[in-house]
Order: C-alpha cells, then sequence, then structure tokens
C-alpha cells in the first residue's frame, strides 16, 4: 500500500478505499547519563571495555549485596527534568520492576513507576507545537544479550547498573519528520545541560517509538511499540513503514491481519518491522517499591542550584544572536552545535571580536583547521585575529598564516603578525602613490574605464597590489585606482 500525504497536513489518504488516516506517536527515550560510575555501585561506566570486567556483586546480583544511590546521577536527572520545563517532585523513591531476560541478572530493574522525580514539561516544535511530557524517571540500564556467536548467546553486564533517564511523551506527534524534530531538540538540550553526550553509536540515546493509526476524530487505535532505534533516519523509516503496515492490515478486513499490542523491532537491511512479543501491561511487571532504597527527598535549595548549571537554552541562545547581533539562522545553528562551542564564540564576542565576522571566522576557518583547534586556542586570541581583519589591518589570506602559527606554537596573533611584516598598509597616501605607479603606461585600459567599462579597472588591480607587495586592501586598491582615472 501508497498512502498520499495530503497537502500541508499531517493525514494520509488511501489510494484504494479514499479513506483518511492520522498517525498518533509517542516516545520513550533512555539517555545514559554522564556518570564516571553505575547508579548503584561504584563500577566505572566504560564504553568498549572488555567484556563482563565492570561488574561488581551489585550490578551482577550477588546474595547480600544492596545497592546505594550514586548522587550525581541525580543530580544530572534533576538538571535534565529542569532544562525540559518539569516539575520536580520534593519526595520520590524507587520501585522494583519485574521481567526474566538473561541481561538482567536480579530478575527485576530498579525503576520508578508510581513517582517519578519529574512530570510534565515539554519540547516545543518550530511549528509552535508543544510535545508534552508525561514523565521522566531514572532507572538502571540492563546488560548486553549478543546473539550473533553462532549457537549460543553471550551476556555482557559492563551496561548493567548503567544509570539512564527515561523521557515519555504524551501522544502529541503525529508525523515522522516532527519525532525527529523533537529528538534532535531533546538530544540538544540534554547536551547544552551537561546531562549526556547523547553519543547515538554508543548507545547513549536510544529511542521506542509508539505508533497506532485512526481515522479522523475516532478513538486511539491499537498501539504498536518499536524498540530500541539508535538513529533518527531509522525512526523516521519505522514510523512510515508501520503506518502503511497498520491502514493495509485495517482494511483487508482479513482477521489473520488483525492488530494487537505488541513490541516489534526494526530491521535495519530490510527496512520493515518484525513482531518480537505481545506487549506487556504495567500489571505484568509486578512493581513494588524497592525495599532497599530509602524515599528521596529533594530539597528546594538542591532543585535550584541544579537550575543555576543550565544555562541559556540553545534555541533562545539562537534567537538571541540573530536578533542582537544579526547572524544568519545556520551560523547560529552551527555555533550552538555544542554548549562549549556557543559559550567558546560568545567570549570571543565578549573579548571584541565582531560578532557575524567572528562566527565566519571561528566555522570557516578555525574549525577546519584541525579536530582540536578550540582546545589550543584563547577566545581573546581569535578576538584579536578577527578585529584585525575587521579593520582592514590583516588580510584574509594572512589570517589564515597568523592562526596556523598561533595553533602550531600558541604565539599571540598580535606578535606574529608583527614579526611577520604582515600589517596592512592603511596609509592612503602611499596607497594613491603605488595606485598612480600602476596606471603608467595603461593609457588604453584608463580609456575603456572612462568610457564606461569599469571592470576593466580590475586589470590594474594585480600592478598596484603587487607594488604594495600584498599589503592593500583589494577593495581600497580599486576604489582609489577609479577615482585617480576619474580625476585624470
Amino acid at each position: 500500500m501508497n498512502l498520499v500525504r495530503q497537502a500541508n497536513t499531517t493525514t494520509w489518504l488511501s489510494p484504494h478505499t479514499g479513506q483518511v488516516w492520522e498517525l498518533v506517536i509517542g516516545l520513550e527515550v533512555h539517555c545514559q547519563l554522564a556518570t564516571r560510575s553505575k547508579l548503584f555501585c561504584g563500577c566505572a561506566v566504560e564504553f568498549g571495555a572488555a567484556p563482563n570486567t565492570r561488574v561488581c556483586a551489585v550490578c551482577s546480583a550477588q546474595p547480600g549485596s544492596l545497592p546505594v544511590l550514586n548522587g550525581e546521577a541525580l543530580r544530572l536527572a534533576v538538571r535534565a527534568g529542569l532544562a525540559l520545563g518539569c516539575s520536580i517532585a520534593a519526595r520520590t523513591h524507587f520501585d522494583r520492576k519485574h521481567y526474566f531476560y538473561c541481561d538482567l541478572p536480579k530478575g527485576y530493574q530498579i525503576s520508578q513507576a508510581t513517582r517519578p522525580f519529574c512530570t510534565g514539561g515539554g519540547v516545543r516544535l518550530r511549528s509552535g507545537k508543544l510535545v508534552r511530557l508525561q514523565r521522566i524517571h531514572l532507572e538502571e540500564d540492563a546488560g548486553k544479550a549478543i546473539h550473533d556467536r553462532g549457537p549460543w548467546t553471550l551476556v555482557d553486564l559492563n551496561r548493567a547498573g548503567v544509570p539512564l533517564i527515561e523521557s515519555v511523551t504524551e501522544a502529541d506527534l503525529s508525523a515522522p519528520e516532527e519525532a525527529v524534530e523533537y529528538l534532535t531538540a531533546l538530544k540538544e538540550m540534554l547536551q547544552h545541560a551537561g546531562v549526556s553526550a547523547c553519543d547515538m553509536e554508543k548507545g547513549e540515546l536510544r529511542c521506542d517509538v509508539n505508533v497506532s493509526v485512526r481515522k479522523p476524530g475516532a478513538g486511539y487505535g491499537t498501539k504498536v511499540e518499536i524498540k530500541n532505534l539508535n538513529s533518527f533516519r531509522f525512526v523516521a523509516a519505522a514510523i512510515e513503514y508501520e503506518l502503511q503496515r497498520q491502514v493495509a492490515a485495517l482494511e483487508s478486513g482479513d482477521p489473520a491481519q488483525r492488530l494487537v499490542q505488541e513490541t516489534r523491532l526494526w530491521d535495519t537491511e530490510q527496512g520493515v518491522t518484525r513482531s518480537m512479543r505481545t506487549k506487556e501491561g504495567a500489571a505484568d511487571y509486578r512493581y513494588m517499591p524497592e525495599p532497599d532504597l530509602p524515599e528521596l527527598q529533594l530539597p528546594a535549595s538542591f532543585v535550584e542550584r541544579e537550575r543555576s548549571m543550565l544555562g541559556e537554552p540553545p534555541a533562545e541562545r539562537r534567537a538571541r544572536w540573530q536578533q542582537q547581533w544579526h547572524l544568519a539562522a545556520k551560523d547560529a545553528e552551527a555555533l550552538t552545535h555544542t554548549r562549549e562551542l556557543a559559550d567558546w564564540f560568545e567570549a570571543a564576542v565578549r573579548a571584541g571580536a565582531p560578532p557575524k565576522e567572528c562566527a565566519s571566522f571561528l566555522l570557516n576557518e578555525v574549525l577546519t583547521a584541525q579536530p582540536d583547534s578550540l582546545s589550543l586556542l584563547l577566545p581573546r586570541q581569535v578576538a584579536a585575529l578577527v578585529t584585525m581583519v575587521a579593520a582592514g589591518e590583516v588580510s584574509h589570506a594572512s589570517a589564515r598564516s597568523v592562526l596556523r602559527v598561533t595553533l602550531a606554537e600558541g604565539t599571540e596573533p598580535e606578535v606574529v603578525v608583527q614579526q611577520q611584516g604582515l600589517r596592512m598598509v592603511l596609509d592612503t597616501r602611499q596607497i594613491e602613490a603605488w595606485c598612480r605607479q600602476a596606471l603608467v603606461g595603461r593609457e588604453a585600459i584608463i580609456a575603456d574605464v572612462k568610457a564606461g567599462k569599469v571592470a576593466a579597472v580590475n586589470a590594474l588591480l594585480g600592478p598596484a597590489l603587487k607594488l604594495a607587495a600584498g599589503k592593500a586592501n583589494a577593495a581600497v586598491v580599486r576604489e582609489t585606482l577609479l577615482r585617480l582615472i576619474a580625476e585624470s
């Protein structure tokens, strides 16, 4: 079936029946917190470590071992909730979520069910739509089951107990591109708040997608969950596939294709979802309060301290730069790729760099010079160099040369300019003298310019700049040549 997207809407038309369909999408996003140790023990969080080398009695569920909450994980979790506009509960607790799987040694996961630490909040899309958050809760990750080693399934418990937050949206999304926009904004907000690196290749951000279809105005349809998507592209593709599959099943009238509430997996090679298991309900997990962890009390002072760590949200920062400094939208977007880059840029502007020129130099020169260029430069050094370029004291070509020396040796840009004699000549009398010398013997070109062929003056630029040994601004030289010809 190939449903047709109706223009400027989030509805789809069935070519077979003429029926209009709507998508209903909710997202559950797991984000690994940027801690050095696990949620309830002191084992290191280290991606790529040899299997089962970051494991202790607690995260391997040895008899008699007891969990102890990682305070840093709690701080980062609260900060995430504040960044997303959530209400932070003054009192909360953990629950046991029971299910059996080979990578869950305790036979239950310590999570939060009845009293999560965050509720409400949300993410606003560019269209103005608010994607509401139902809750954010703190929980431990499971281990990793490896199924591609012949007839065996291997288990690596290095990931067991790693701290996660799970954010659950309301069913407010209605198109694949909305889901991708939400996830992009969520990832950016969590990164800028210092909550997580959100590296999807390392499994630090994983998404479960709940998808159903319905006729406009009808109640919710049968929900299908697609588990563990680690790419925004896969999220969009899986939603699109489920839309087509579910509508085809509903319109077929075939009892064998009846939709059931289930969990499915995305097959990246075939581009299809495959049934994994029927979807559990809350009762299937037999939630109970975690008896080994006390109730958490979050004082207002603790919450406000974490709020102070947030900084300006990236979307608000971009808007301010565009309004206050007239940055292009694409430059503002690029400069807020990370909080570190955004802070660095603002520091350079505070040091005196013209904002637009600084943005261009930072994006086109500094960040392309070498991967770790920002760690080798101080904002004031780039500010000094950009200011000299903007004032016409140093050419762009010379600025690139100065940048290379500063990166390699750490020498201040002003010193490099002085040592290498790169400062441009701004003396108008000297520039005029070079231009007069370049005009000697060029009567034919002078006549063409006087006849209205202004572009002919460009033939004089090379000789004039050669006389200036590259230390004169080309635009100033051109203007001077035109003035002298007009006065002759």
